[in-house]
C-alpha cells in the first residue's frame, strides 16, 4: 500500500477503538473533548453530499481566552456561515492577509499546536485553520497573541469556524490552494459510522479540485483502519499522485510531534500520507 509510517509513542492503545470519543484524544490531535458542542449555524446541503464528520460539543472559554477572542477574532477569524446560515462565498485572502502568498488550508486544526509551529517555520506561506470548536480556536488565538511579545510575531495565520467541506465548497475556487492538511480526523472506528469519515472520495475530489497543479494534500492518522481507507481513497483520485515524505515539495510535510505524543511510552503508529496534484 506504500503508507508512510512512523512510531513516536502516540496515544494510549485504546485510542484505536475510541478515536476522539476518548478524552485523551485531545492529547494527540489537539481536538476539544467530545462533550463539547459547537454553536455554529447548521450547514445546508452540500453539492458534495456527506454525513457530518464531527460530533456536537459545548465549550466555555476562560476569562482570559474570552478577552483575547474579543480582541483578536474580528481581525484574524470569521464564521463560514452568517447568522442565517448563508455561506461566505469566494473569500478574498489577499485582502484578509494584506498580501498575496501561497495558501494552505488546515481542516480540523484542533488547538492549533501544529498550525502555529508549521506557520512559524514557513513565514512565506499563508495558513487558514478551519475548526468547528471555538475553544480550540481560542487556544490558537492565545498562542498567536503570545508570539507578539517575541522577536518573531506570527502574522500568517487566519481562522475560520465551520465545517471544512463547507469552507472548501463555498469559500475557495478551483486551483486556489497550494496545500491542504488534515491531521488526525475523527476515525469513526465502528463500521456503521464509516460513512461519517471526512476523507471520502467526494471530499478528496473536492480537495484535488481546489489544489493548484503541484499542490499538496497531507493527511495523518493514528488509526490503522482509517489509514488504509485514506490511502485507498487518495490513490484512487485521478488528479493526485502519491509522493514520499522526503520529496521536494512546495510546502513542508514535517508535522511537529506534540509533547503529548512524546509523553506516552507506547501507542499506535502514526501514518503520514502525502499526495501531489498532477500538473
Amino acid at each position: 500500500m506504500g503508507i508512510n509510517l512512523y512510531h513516536d509513542a502516540g496515544t494510549s492503545p485504546e485510542i484505536r477503538d475510541h478515536g476522539r470519543m476518548h478524552p485523551s484524544r485531545s492529547d494527540i490531535d489537539g481536538q476539544a473533548p467530545a462533550d463539547e458542542a459547537a454553536d455554529v449555524p447548521p450547514a445546508q446541503p452540500h453539492r458534495f453530499p456527506r454525513v457530518t464528520s464531527f460530533r456536537t460539543r459545548r465549550s466555555t472559554l476562560s476569562p482570559a481566552q474570552q478577552q483575547t477572542w474579543d480582541r483578536l477574532w474580528p481581525e484574524l477569524g470569521m464564521q463560514a456561515r452568517d447568522e442565517v446560515s448563508t455561506p461566505v462565498v469566494d473569500l478574498d485572502t489577499d485582502v484578509w492577509f494584506g498580501r498575496s502568498a501561497p495558501l494552505i488550508l488546515e481542516i480540523g486544526s484542533g488547538t492549533g499546536t501544529s498550525t502555529l509551529a508549521m506557520a512559524q517555520a514557513e513565514p512565506d506561506l499563508d495558513v487558514i485553520a478551519v475548526e468547528v470548536y471555538r475553544k480550540g480556536l481560542a487556544q490558537l488565538l492565545s498562542a498567536i497573541d503570545r508570539t507578539t511579545q517575541t522577536e518573531s510575531p506570527v502574522t500568517n495565520i487566519r481562522m475560520i469556524r465551520g465545517d471544512g467541506v463547507d469552507v472548501l465548497e463555498h469559500m475557495f475556487g478551483s486551483e486556489t490552494l497550494t496545500g491542504v492538511r488534515v491531521f488526525f480526523p475523527d476515525p469513526w472506528p465502528k463500521a456503521r459510522h464509516h460513512k461519517r469519515r471526512l476523507l471520502q472520495p467526494a471530499t478528496v475530489a473536492l480537495i484535488a479540485d481546489r489544489l493548484r497543479p503541484g499542490g499538496i494534500l497531507h493527511a495523518a492518522t493514528d488509526h490503522a483502519g482509517y489509514a488504509e481507507h485514506i490511502a485507498e481513497v487518495g490513490d484512487a483520485e485521478p488528479l493526485l499522485r502519491r509522493v514520499e515524505l522526503g520529496a521536494h515539495l512546495p510546502i513542508s510535510v514535517e508535522r511537529p510531534v506534540t509533547k503529548y505524543e512524546r509523553k506516552a511510552l507506547a501507542g499506535p503508529d502514526v501514518t503520514e500520507l502525502v499526495w501531489e496534484k498532477q500538473p
